[in-house]
């Protein structure tokens, strides 16, 4: 498991940013001696290629592609059975903490699960396990869950690596308490393989994103028209989702 772990990461380091450009402007001029025009076109795409993933014109209608679901209703809420909250990866190095804690993104999905578990009283599952080892990331969750929002966690999913594996072990938990309909936290560029995987274990599933990226309709919320970290980081999250979507769709196939 931690070998097939590491080898996705490996292959999605290289078909991402920053790398990615980078290897195929430099594979194009490593042509130009051999084949100089072929060198050249594939250096020159490598640096369109870079540039589309940090332009908001380009960012902008591939993330927003991923954003489709809307914000959850409280119609919807009242429909669903409990809360599942999605770990996003932890630091390793928190000393200030006195030790692990969570990263950027899990705070950004626990703060939201919080929110949504005291407006409606529902039971809340984290999940989240430890690839690189050390704390699992849904054992801090549920301390960052109780310490800073004084909920305490029904279920804590600790053996997943990655959003299929929280979908595969939270699926014996939420059964056991008769759980079948699921408010699902996550990104919002995240949803889209998270309901399908949770789907594929038989829960009905009710999207509850959050931390969106673009506006309705793929219009730019948090890009500026110009070039930024924010559309850099943003075109490394849509390329990274649709990796894992393309990931997911092959392994289905299988």
């Amino acid at each position: 498991m931690d070998l097939l772990f590491f080898a996705k990461k490996f292959v999605s380091v290289v078909l991402m940013p920053p790398l990615l450009p980078v290897l195929i402007t430099a594979i194009g001029l490593v042509l130009v001696p051999w084949r100089r025009r072929a060198g050249l076109v594939v250096a020159w795409g490598g640096i369109l290629v870079g540039l589309a993933l940090m332009l908001p014109a380009t960012v902008a209608p591939m993330v927003g592609a991923l954003e489709s679901d809307p914000v959850i209703t409280p119609q919807q809420l009242k429909t669903a059975q409990a809360i599942v909250v999605l770990a996003g990866g932890r630091r390793a190095y928190a000393p200030e903490f006195g030790g692990d804690t969570l990263n950027r993104l899990s705070i950004e999905r626990l703060r939201y699960g919080a929110k949504l578990a005291r407006e409606t009283r529902l039971p809340v599952l984290v999940a989240g396990g430890a690839p690189t080892h050390g704390t699992p990331e849904g054992e801090l969750m549920r301390r960052a869950l109780l310490d800073d929002y004084g909920i305490e966690a029904k279920w804590v999913e600790t053996r997943s690596f990655d959003t299929a594996g929280n979908a595969r072990y939270s699926a014996p938990l939420l059964r056991a308490a008769g759980i079948q309909r699921i408010a699902l936290v996550t990104h919002a560029a995240h949803m889209k393989r998270a309901e399908e995987e949770f789907r594929r274990q038989g829960f009905e599933v009710i999207p509850a994103p959050t931390a969106f990226l673009t506006g309705a309709g793929g219009n730019a919320e948090v890009l500026t028209d110009a070039p930024s970290i924010n559309s850099v980081y943003a075109g490394w999250y849509g390329i990274h989702e649709w990796t894992g979507i393309l990931w997911q769709w092959l392994r289905g196939r299988g």
